[in-house]
């Protein structure tokens, strides 16, 4: 089989997969013009964020058997067409689900901590006790949105510090030793926090939006290390004002590239966000350790071998 790689991933894959005699081959620059005169040629397309693979791509792929994306989200690729296609789909959540379950704690501690507001203060000879006095993750009750490798791997952490975990999942009969599934409603009632652990559809577009927020029944603190367009930002930000959102730890913001590579927009509600204390911004890098890129590409190469093999 020949397979074109499209984005940079750990050489995991290129190895093992040369050695079960799979053709590579490596084009990390062309277009997506460039891409589509020549993807008639493969049997097999392992891919990031760079190039969306979409209707028309996916028809120029007369030969393409399988799809692999180094990672969890899979919005850049045209699914029903590729399935009316008989494309095969393959991704690894499995890879990452620890790496964004520690930065969704991480970031929590740190907002509710005031950690680095703190730290730079006493940096600059400013030594405020009364005014950094912190909020403990201890008993909160924690609303997780999506139940899937990220959400678990999410709940059994927050579990560990003593945090009363409940979600809501389109799936049903989820519930395990660490997190409860309730209604979405219940979930609104209830939750101190709220963390996204949901992909990027027609349905989760603008999930968290002015309603949603209203509907809210306690001020919260929010986690997004989903898809930035699971939130509308303007509303996030008038709940950030009003109190309502109590802090905010975004690891992905809706003005980012389709390629999550930068931002491609800035405006009064970003620079907000990225001036306010009462938010955390990472540039979307919960998914992005040094052992997270290892088993993501381990994920994919296992995948591969166990249906081309």
């Amino acid at each position: 089989m020949r397979i074109l790689l499209l984005d940079k991933n750990h050489p995991f894959i290129t190895e093992q997969l040369l050695a079960k005699n799979f053709i590579l081959e490596e084009d990390f620059t062309s277009s997506y013009d460039e891409v589509c005169g020549k993807i008639q040629n493969y049997d097999g397309v392992i891919i990031r964020s760079r190039i969306p693979l979409d209707q028309n791509f996916l028809e120029k792929a007369t030969y393409l058997k399988f799809i692999a994306r180094v990672g969890a989200g899979m919005e850049n690729i045209d699914i029903p067409v590729a399935e009316k296609l008989g494309i095969q789909l393959i991704n690894s959540p499995e890879g990452n689900r620890d790496s964004v379950a520690e930065h969704v704690v991480g970031m929590l501690l740190i907002l509710m901590n005031r950690l680095f507001i703190a730290s730079n203060e006493v940096k600059k000879g400013i030594w405020l006790r009364e005014e950094n006095r912190g909020d403990e993750l201890l008993g909160k009750t924690v609303g997780l949105i999506g139940y899937g490798n990220m959400g678990k791997a999410t709940a059994k952490r927050l579990s560990g510090f003593g945090c009363n975990v409940i979600f809501h999942d389109i799936l049903s009969d989820l519930s395990d030793e660490f997190a409860t599934q309730v209604s979405l409603e219940e979930l609104k009632e209830k939750a101190e926090v709220l963390s996204l652990h949901i992909p990027m559809t027609e349905e989760t577009h603008y999930l968290v939006n002015s309603t949603f927020i209203k509907e809210m029944k306690n001020d919260f603190y929010f986690v997004n290390t989903a898809r930035g367009k699971n939130v509308e930002t303007k509303y996030l930000v008038e709940a950030l004002k009003s109190g309502k959102v109590k802090g905010a730890c975004l690891d992905v913001l809706e003005y980012e590239k389709a390629s999550f590579e930068n931002l491609e927009s800035e405006n009064e509600d970003l620079q907000y966000l990225l001036d306010s204390e009462k938010v955390i911004v990472t540039p979307h890098i919960a998914g992005w350790t040094h052992q997270s890129k290892e088993k993501l590409a381990q994920v994919i190469v296992d995948k591969i071998i166990a249906s081309f093999c």
